[in-house]
């Protein structure tokens, strides 16, 4: 597998090099620890950019030594390019699998800010990103929150848990949220049976999808929990209010739902949820054929 910690210097980077050493990764991963330094804020001030590169190389590498005892090979890369093209192009270049970084940071040399950088990130990036927030995990297991529409989105990202190990202890819980019919307008007129019955069929898809969501993560050995939630609130509420309720500590989701730009899409459930989770969130791509 391979990791690029797209990183920035701040309290932020830090969290992200903590998380990433914490969890253990498949055997022969490697990680990539990249900053990108726009180089437009230093065209009247090339010493500056030569003194921001030197010092940017001694964090990275204070950085790629605290990775190192993971096991994964470790490289460092200086980026001259704004960071909201670079890093998406630079995974792309590296053919990552996973891109890691800050949901925020103010450090000298770049920013990752929700809404411009890590936004940018998200929408554009051809692999998963993960959105890492610092929290008060506890060393050990984790609680990871997979929601499912069963759509083929939503598998891949079930087979990308169940691919990967994990702490010891770790709890998985596959959550689904039925839909809710939604009659726009006074007419035409629904029958209440007729309501009744999409109703019906769509918990009938919630359970039929949490089923096989966990069926995916129990073959891999995992401890798996599962649950349809009450069908009242808008996805990424009860989402995000499983994920509080929970004490989650990564919601891993796939980009997409099963009706593609309309449900599980970024700008909607994904990228809200990857906004405004209290605890981390990585959204699942299938990356480029490599």
């Amino acid at each position: 597998m391979k990791l690029l910690l797209a990183l920035d210097g701040s309290t932020g980077s830090g969290a992200v090099v903590r998380e990433v050493a914490s969890r253990p990764w498949p055997v022969n991963s490697e990680c990539c620890v990249l900053t990108a330094i726009d180089p437009f804020f230093f065209t009247k001030a090339p010493l500056l950019l030569a003194a921001a590169k030197e010092d940017t190389q001694k964090t990275l590498d204070d950085y790629a030594e605290n990775l190192k005892a993971t096991g994964m090979r470790v490289s460092t890369e200086i980026l001259l390019e704004n960071p909201r093209r670079g890093i998406p192009k630079a995974a792309s270049e590296w053919k990552a699998d996973l891109i890691v970084m800050g949901s925020h940071g103010n450090g000298a040399f770049v920013r990752l800010l929700m809404g411009s950088t890590a936004l940018a990130v998200l929408r554009h990036a051809g692999c998963s990103v993960e959105i890492v927030r610092e929290g008060q995990r506890k060393s050990g297991g984790m609680h990871v929150l997979v929601p499912t529409d069963g759509s083929d989105c939503a598998e891949t990202a079930l087979r990308s848990v169940a691919a990967r190990p994990w702490p010891d202890g770790t709890e998985v819980r596959v959550i689904c949220v039925p839909e809710v019919p939604v009659l726009d307008g006074v007419y035409p007129y629904y029958p209440p049976e007729l309501v009744l019955e999409a109703a019906a069929a769509n918990d009938a898809h919630a359970r039929e999808a949490v089923k096989k969501g966990a069926c995916i993560l129990q073959k891999a050995g995992l401890n798996v929990m599962q649950e349809v939630l009450e069908p009242r609130e808008s996805p990424v509420r009860a989402i995000l209010g499983m994920a509080d309720v929970w004490n989650a500590d990564l919601i891993v989701m796939g980009s997409h739902g099963r009706r593609g730009f309309d449900r599980y899409v970024m700008g909607s459930v994904s990228e809200s949820i990857a906004l405004h989770a209290h605890c981390s969130v990585e959204v699942v791509r299938v990356a480029a054929k490599k």
